[in-house]
């Protein structure tokens, strides 16, 4: 593993602009439904790259583009997960109302860390955070 020295230049000397994140990759066990609940409960939206069951890509409001490839078998560490951070507490709860309204079973929101969360297992085979700062 590589650890960078602290004392050492950036490695970005040539590059002033900033670096954005642009896609993440996901192994899903099931594709239709992985984008139904990206669509409903978190407003992401279809490229206009395929979309079936065994390949989706959507984006959200920043231009990120999640993609999604159907696996037999989706492994994660127990760790992994992917967050939505909400601009207020109160949006947190209406997910959480809204997600199990929908069938899906969340913790119970709680204060851990300076805000409020909660976790549930997507339809995919993952784990999905949604949060707010108090």
């Amino acid at each position: 593993m590589i650890v960078p020295d602290a004392a050492a230049p950036s490695a970005r000397t040539i590059q002033d602009e900033p670096m954005h994140l642009n896609h993440v990759n996901l192994g899903v066990t099931e594709v239709p439904a992985t984008v139904l609940m990206f669509e409903t409960y978190f407003g992401l939206r279809r490229t206009g790259m395929p979309v079936n069951d065994k390949m989706a890509f959507l984006t959200d409001d920043g231009g990120g583009i999640l993609s999604l490839f159907r696996v037999k078998d989706a492994t994660y560490p127990k760790i992994f997960h992917i967050g939505f951070i909400q601009e207020r507490v109160e949006q947190v709860h209406v997910i959480h109302t809204q997600l199990t309204d929908g069938g899906f079973a969340p913790e119970a929101p709680r204060e851990e860390h300076g805000r409020v969360t909660f976790y549930f297992q997507a339809p995919g085979g993952f784990t999905v955070e949604v949060n707010a700062f108090l």
